[in-house]
This record gives structure tokens, sequence and C-alpha cells, in this order.
């Protein structure tokens, strides 16, 4: 049902409201008038000034390529000439017929145009492409050295929309726009020049309207510049919607959501349609206003100037030659509106892809460091403290953490301790406060990043896997490495007798994130991806989680085969797994409770002793069970066998 209500168009129908819309199964929800947002001006253009780095490398072609579009417009100019002398010469008696020359000059101006200008395209092509490229891999190689922060605040579908959507705004007025507009103004000058050759006065009463044209198109053009920075915000949230429910299709499914998810999406991508809308029809209104105040001039050329062939002032040819100067000009001043268009969708991709690339890096370094001899694998932890961004306490205060090297430690807690964030600390995948983390007695802050991730390898709580063999998920690093120490860490990580349960054991294809391992599987996985590595402090994020306690003996049997006098520092929520470290520290709110090792804690009778008892019992209650599911299947068999005959 369509109705007004306060100057506004609405569209009733059935469904719920996403971001103050409605909507329904394909339909549009209310529409207003537009954004009342602040106009675009000369401070939102002026964000295109970042875009001359790259267009400055490709200056020469861009020069020739203008030189070119020059050519191509001084030969048009010819045109009009050629095709003036034809009609005149068919018009007037006392001029000989003359139309072989100029139709042969015609076509060859036609013939030489075309190849400049195929040439000169092809070129501005190639610069588009590589603007492109440039764009792309510099935003990709700059999130790639991001933190937490900086991921909090972009979604991973909102960067996509950024390096496709706004890349693709910007290419355009990168390599065409700068030509364009100078191509324009001049076919303007040389047409302008022209028309006053042919006919002084009617140049004067034709060019009359052409700065009301151009001023309508720059004032339309300045208000273009919310629309197209809301249509790209929206096509972002589209984005980020349809990345995050594919990365969670198969809870979707579990939870027979796919009804609710699919309207969620046709009430986000309503959003975008209507912001697309918005701008189209901004777009479009201003080609009609362009074009209606055009015409203006062509209506002078008709009366004035067929009253000035009538009295004999110009000739036929004259007129002729005139009306297709005047085309030129008005199509050039027609076309500024639309460059100015183009610069302003331009302006507002380029402000949203420097919004990402002036992001600051969290974690600085000086690539410059070198420690002194050979890493053993000492890692200390004085007095470390941190509070994630935004947090309203601190996650850890005031910890102090000793690992030797060759030892192994454990950290054992409740979640949300802050056990996963003293890891991370120790690899620098959060902003480490200098002076409170320190590898062989050197800050770790003092590292080059890339070096000191080689020497500490940390194997992260959530399992990813990429959509590869599983020899390319295991050998991440190293692709190269031979069959003998992936084989070895598989084994160490109690993963060998699946994958040679499987067909194409190591070249068997994970899928997308390892969607065709389960849980166990995929954990063990990343397990031996950072065992492979062999490196001198192993920091394990709790890797047996999604395992149980007889494939965890088994693994912490390998590891203690595989890391030899290495150093490693895991955490676990359980003690059957803690109480094979050589130390224990159990951390609770981000601070040490106790530490030792698992005799000593025992005998403090604290939270690892109650922790220990607990669990215990647990485990006695489920070895209990499955001793009576064994009595119960031994008990039905036995009939059946006393059943047997002959048997007594």
């Amino acid at each position: 049902m369509h109705t007004r209500r306060n100057g506004e168009f609405v569209v009733s129908m059935r469904g719920g409201s996403f971001g103050g819309y409605s909507s329904s199964r394909g339909s549009f929800g209310s529409y207003r008038k537009g954004p009342a947002q602040e106009r675009s001006s000369f401070k939102h253009l002026g964000h295109l000034k970042r875009l001359f780095p790259y267009v400055k490398q490709y200056r020469w072609v861009l020069a020739f390529s203008l030189l070119g579009l020059l050519v191509t417009r001084a030969l048009m100019m010819y045109q009009p000439l050629l095709m003036k002398t034809a009609i005149d010469s068919l018009s007037y008696t006392e001029i000989e017929p003359n139309y072989v020359y100029p139709a042969l000059g015609i076509l060859a101006i036609v013939i030489v145009h075309s190849g400049i200008y195929i040439a000169t395209r092809w070129a501005l092509r190639r610069i588009s492409i590589a603007i492109t490229y440039d764009l792309r891999k510099r935003l990709f190689d700059h999130i790639q050295f991001q933190g937490p922060t900086f991921f909090n605040r972009f979604g991973t579908g909102d960067l996509m929309s950024r390096a496709v959507n706004d890349v693709r705004m910007v290419r355009m007025a990168a390599s065409f726009g700068w030509v364009m507009i100078l191509q324009t103004l001049m076919t303007f000058l040389m047409g302008v020049a022209f028309m006053v050759h042919q006919a002084p006065a009617l140049a004067g009463w034709a060019l009359l309207p052409l700065p009301l044209v151009g001023m309508v198109g720059w004032i339309m053009a300045r208000g273009m510049y919310p629309y197209y920075r809301e249509r790209q915000e929206a096509m972002a949230e589209v984005t980020s919607f349809a990345q995050e429910n594919l990365n969670g299709i198969r809870t979707i499914q579990a939870m027979a959501q796919e009804d609710h998810e699919i309207a969620r999406f046709r009430r986000s991508s309503t959003v975008y349609a209507q912001k697309c809308y918005r701008a189209t029809r901004y777009q479009t209104f201003m080609g009609v206003a362009m074009q209606a105040t055009s015409t203006i001039s062509p209506l002078i050329i008709m009366f004035y100037g067929g009253l000035l062939v009538l009295s004999g002032d110009i000739t036929v040819g004259t007129w002729t030659a005139f009306s297709f100067y005047l085309a030129m000009v008005t199509m050039s001043v027609t076309s500024i509106g639309h460059s100015l268009a183009m610069f302003v969708a331009a302006a507002a991709g380029t402000e949203r892809l420097f919004e990402v690339l002036d992001a600051e890096p969290e974690v600085v370094d000086d690539p410059h460091f070198q420690p002194s001899g050979p890493i053993e694998g000492r890692l200390e932890f004085r007095k470390f403290s941190y509070r994630h961004p935004g947090a309203p306490r601190p996650t850890i205060s005031n910890i102090d953490l000793h690992v030797n090297a060759g030892e192994t430690v454990a950290l054992l807690g409740r979640v949300g301790s802050g056990k996963s964030t003293i890891l991370k600390a120790a690899v620098r995948l959060l902003d480490t406060p200098k002076g409170s983390v320190f590898l062989d007695g050197h800050d770790v802050c003092d590292f080059p990043v890339r070096n000191l991730r080689e020497v500490v390898t940390l194997v992260p709580q959530d399992p990813f896997l990429f959509s590869a063999t599983l020899r390319e998920n295991l050998t991440y690093d190293d692709p190269e490495r031979p069959d003998d120490p992936i084989w070895d860490a598989v084994d160490a990580a109690g993963l060998g007798p699946t994958i040679r349960e499987m067909a194409d054991e190591l070249a068997t294809i994970v899928g997308e994130r390892g969607i065709t391992l389960s849980g166990g599987q995929k954990q063990r996985a990343t397990l031996a991806r950072g065992l492979i590595r062999d490196a001198k402090v192993l920091l394990l994020d709790d890797c047996f989680s999604s395992v149980d306690t007889e494939t965890e003996d088994r693994i912490l049997s390998g590891l203690e085969r595989l890391r030899g006098s290495k150093t490693t520092l895991l955490i676990s929520h359980r003690v059957s797994t803690a109480r094979h470290a050589d130390r224990i520290y159990v951390v609770d709110n981000g601070r040490v409770l106790e530490t030792g090792t698992h005799a000593e804690l025992l005998a403090k009778k604290g939270y690892y002793a109650e922790l220990e008892a607990v669990q215990s019992n647990q485990e006695l209650d489920r070895s209990r069970k499955s001793q009576l599911l064994r009595d119960l299947e031994v008990a039905d068999d036995e009939p059946a066998l006393a059943a047997v005959p002959g048997d007594g």
C-alpha cells in the first residue's frame, strides 16, 4: 500500500524492521528523500590528492595518452569544416561541387582517430588495472600487520568491501578522470574557438546558456557525496553479513535458523538497494537537469542561426558546421558534471580506503636489533600488566612468571582469567608493554616481530586450517619440508592413525576452515603445525580441549619425546594435563594465586587441590559408568552363549 506522510513516500508492507527500514520478501522498505548530511565540497574532493603518488608513477604514460586524445580532438575539429565545404558546394550553384575530397578527408581522419583512440584507451586501461593492483596490494599488506583493536573496528566483510568496491570507484578517477577533465577542457576551448571563427555573432548567443549548464552540473555534483558514501557503507554491511553467515553456516543449519538468516539478509540487502536507488535517482535527475539546460543552445542555433542563413549572413554549410561545434562544446560542458560526479564518488571511496591505510599498526618493532648468541628459550614476565582497549579493568595485573630454558610450565585457571593474554604478550600479538616480557634477558619489544615469532611459536586456541591439503596446512611456514619431520609432528600430536586411514593421507583436502575434519582433528592438526617448526619456545593455548583424556595422554607423551629439552608453556583447564608440567601457575582474575609442582600444590590444599578433587571425582564417575556398561554388555552376551548347542 502506497501512502504519503509529511511529504515522504512510504511503502507499507509486512515484515520486521532493520536499521529503520521495513522489509518484506523482495520489497523495498520505507523510502525517504535522502540522507540529511553535509554536502560535498572541496574539502571532500581533497581526499583525491592522496591518490597522486599512484598516478605520479605513470605520469609519462598518462601524458602520452593525453597527448593522443588531444590529437584526436583536434582531428575531430576538422570534420565539420570538411562537411561545410561539401554542403556549400552542393547548396550553391556558384560553387563548384566538391564532395569527394571532403569525404576522403573525413575517412582519413576517422582511421587515424580510431588508431590513436584505441592505443590511448588501451594505455589508460592498463594504468587503471595497475593502480587497482597497487591499491589492493597496499591495502592487503597493511592489514597483515594490524592488531586486535584494528579488527574490532573493521570487520572482515567491511574490509573486503573496501578492497573491492571502493577500489573500483577510485581507479576510474585515478586513471581516466584527470585525462577526461583535461580532454574536456581542451575540447571546450577548441570548439569555442572554431565557433567564434565561423560565426562570431551566433557564437555569442549560443554560448550564453552554457555557464548555467556548468553551474547546474557543479551544484548537483556537490550533493552526491553523502549518497555515494552511504551506499558504500551499506554495501559493506551486506558483505560483512554474508561473510559472517557463511562462516557460521554449520551453526545456522544445526539450529535450523536458515529462514531467519534469509530474512535478516533480505533486510540488509533492502537497505543497500534503497541506498543504490537514492544515488541512482539523484544521478539520473542530475543528467536530466543537465540535458534540459543544455538544449537551450541548440534552440538558439535553430532559430537565430536559421534567420542568419535566410538573410545570407552565413551559409548552410557554416550553420551545419557550427551545429557540430556546438554539440562538442555542449557535450564537454555536460561531461564536466559527470566527471565531477565520478570524482565525488572516487572521493568517497578514497576516504574509506585511507581510513584503513591510516590505521597505525599496534605492534611496532626495531628491525635492526639482533640478540647476541643463540636463543636458549628462557622466558620471563616481570610485573606484567595489560588492559585491553576499552576494558573496565586490567586483564593481567603485576604477574611475575619465570620459565627456564627446557622447562615445561602449565598455566591453569578458569575461563577469562587472563591466561591467553600472557601467551599473546610473549609473541606480541598485542601491544606488549616494554620492560615486562623478556626472552633470554632481552625485552621482546626489541626483537623484530618476524624473528621473535620464528623462535617463539604460538598454537592458538581457535584451530584454523586453510582450504588446502593437510600437507600444505602442516608445512605452512616451509612447504619444502621432507616427509619425516611431518610424520614425527603428526604422530606426536596424536593425528597419525587418523591421517593414515584417509585415502589420500597428507594429500587430503580439508575444505574451507578444515570443514571436513572434526573439532579434535583440527585441534591436533594445528598442534602438529606448531610442533613441526621445532621452535625454541612453544606456547600451547588450551590445545587439548577437544580431545579425550586417553588421546591427551598420547599427545603429552609425544610432546615429551619431540620437544626434548626445549621450552614449552601450555594452558589447560585440566589437572590431568597440568600435572605433567615441571611447574604450574594457577591464574585467576589476572593474578597468580599459586605456583609449584603438582605435589606441592596438592599439599597446599588450595584452589588447585580443590580443582583436582573435583576433576578426579568426575573422572572416577566416568570410569565407573564405562565399567558398568562393559559389565552389562558381558551379561547380555552370556545367555546367548549358553544357548549354543553342544556347549556345556
